[in-house]
């Protein structure tokens, strides 16, 4: 891939830094440090209390060059709590660009000026990258992870809002540190939900996120988090964050027409539900055949509730954040 040469030249009115959360990585994390170009101006690299040599990896790196900050963690806190120490360090340094990038050389540095100019003339407030815009990527992943990342885009599209967003999980993003100060770093989560809860977090402030199609370059390294943990420990949480979004996005900021469907739709079907199923078991009980015209009370609020629940959904599909939060301060 041959970088854009004119864009990476207007990069030079900006600080940009990237930020590498390691643990375990002394087989990679030299490979990823050397592939980072130099219109990078910083690299933070959090050692996160690894077991292996990655600081002494990291300390060497860091005498090699002066862009490269070493920040050691006495306490693991997993990737998001490493990326929140990096993150802080970068606004600290006054960096106007914040980009994560793994330790396990899985993210491809020539693909920062793509992920930088949907950043910058998307516009956009977060970039993150999408391994499966083409559907051979996703077809070339394992059936069990297929379904699991499938079901938890679904999930991550209505806890947070981001309807146009796909590979929730996906670590290589970049953001506006303006954008990054403005969220509440105490609900981002410290380990492996940290990308997801990014999104979230990011919804509830209505910042501007897209996606970029950045394929994984997959080598020998493990991934420590599988299906079965995927689908036990992410699903409640995104339930409540939905729960969360629609009462203070429909509820407490504003009250909309979609605010009046919600309300709508869910009295319809609670009551047609509760009504049929009461009168269901009345009937099994008793032997007595139930009335047309109760069977009617039942069904027709029930239909109406879910079809003002779909028209719920409609409006808040298009009600994805469209104006970048980084380009309405400008204009202030």
């Amino acid at each position: 891939m041959t970088p854009d040469h004119k864009f990476i030249k207007t990069l030079v009115n900006h600080k940009i830094a990237v930020i590498i959360p390691a643990y375990n990585a002394e087989k990679h994390l030299e490979k990823v440090v050397n592939g980072i170009p130099s219109w990078i101006n910083q690299i933070f690299i959090i050692e996160d209390c690894s077991k292996d040599n990655t600081l002494e990896v990291a300390n060497t790196l860091g005498i090699q060059s002066e862009r490269i900050i070493v920040i050691c963690h006495e306490k693991n806190q997993g990737v998001g709590g490493a990326m929140i120490t990096g993150y802080d360090a970068a606004c600290l340094a006054g960096a106007d660009i914040l980009i994560k990038m793994d330790s396990d050389n899985q993210m491809n540095p020539a693909y920062l000026p793509q992920l930088l100019e949907t950043l910058m003339q998307g516009p956009a407030d977060y970039v993150k990258g999408n391994r499966f815009v083409h559907s051979r990527s996703l077809t070339a992943m394992p059936l069990i992870r297929r379904i699991g990342n499938i079901g938890l885009s679904f999930l991550t599209k209505l806890a947070s809002g981001y309807w146009n967003i796909f590979d929730p999980s996906n670590g290589y993003t970049a953001i506006w540190s303006d954008v990054y100060q403005n969220m509440q770093k105490e609900n981002i989560a410290p380990r492996f939900f940290f990308e997801t809860s990014m999104l979230l977090e990011l919804g509830l402030i209505q910042a501007v996120t897209k996606d970029v199609y950045i394929p994984a370059r997959y080598g020998d390294e493990k991934s420590s988090l599988s299906e079965l943990d995927v689908l036990i420990k992410f699903p409640i949480p995104l339930l409540k964050s939905f729960l969360n979004r629609i009462v203070t996005q429909y509820f407490i900021r504003d009250f909309t027409a979609l605010s009046i469907l919600t309300i709508m739709g869910l009295f319809g079907s609670v009551f047609g539900f509760c009504f049929g199923i009461y009168h269901w078991i009345k009937s099994t009980i008793t032997g007595i055949p139930t009335l047309t015209g109760t069977v009617m009370v039942a069904v027709i609020p029930l239909i109406l509730g879910i079809q003002f629940l779909l028209q719920a959904l409609i409006l808040d599909i298009q009600n994805v954040p469209k104006i970048p939060l980084h380009q309405q301060k400008k204009q202030m």
